[in-house]
């Protein structure tokens, strides 16, 4: 979808993005600055927005920043009833990053690319699988519409962690889907529910 965030982006969004990773270990969310929450508050709105008619409900939804590395907190669930932004690590799909940089490289919708995509997603039900509980996601975009077909979810993963930052720099990748630490993920999934956005790009 095309938007305008440069407009929105400039108030300093890039203060969110910069926050350290320090407070996440035991998946408290990061600690953002009160003029970075306003700014992340500020696209979810925009978004909400322009995607009226597609998503019901609006009380919370999360923005996931895939412009930062791996392994900073990049994925940001808004309140949208009291402006608090919550930030959390989250893994990117191993073919938007062939090298293991930490760094996603690109995006794309194809089945079999193991990558990320970006676009708005309409988050769906809860369910068990492989992964353990994760939720279903339906991609909303020219650039994520196969995201069902794909079985692009949110999940929790052994590769999402502190550990992993710590011995390995960065955290593993995924196969495209949102994969969160095991102790953020019942968090995350608890707040959002069926219903509700996510936004995914680099900006």
């Amino acid at each position: 979808m095309t938007i305008d965030r440069r407009s929105i982006l400039r108030a300093g969004m890039g203060g969110l993005f910069a926050v350290g990773a320090a407070g996440h270990a035991l998946a408290a969310p990061a600690k953002s600055a009160p003029g970075a929450e306003r700014s992340v508050l500020a696209l979810a709105r925009d978004l909400l927005a322009q995607n009226a008619s597609r998503i019901a409900k609006t009380d919370m939804a999360a923005i996931v920043n895939f412009a930062v590395p791996s392994w900073k907190p990049r994925f940001h669930l808004v309140d949208m009833n009291n402006g608090r932004v919550s930030s959390y690590l989250v893994s990117h799909g191993r073919g938007s990053d062939p090298g293991h940089t930490g760094w996603l490289k690109s995006f794309s919708n194809k089945i079999g690319s193991n990558a990320s995509s970006d676009g708005v997603y309409r988050t769906g039900e809860t369910y068990f699988g492989k992964h353990g509980r994760s939720m279903r996601l339906a991609g909303l975009d020219p650039d994520n519409s196969n995201a069902e077909a794909r079985a692009i979810v949110i999940h929790a993963a052994w590769y999402v962690s502190d550990q992993m930052i710590t011995e390995h720099g960065k955290l593993g990748r995924s196969e495209g889907c949102f994969a969160l630490s095991d102790a953020a993920l019942g968090g995350v999934l608890d707040r959002l529910g069926p219903g509700r956005m996510i936004y995914a790009g680099k900006f």
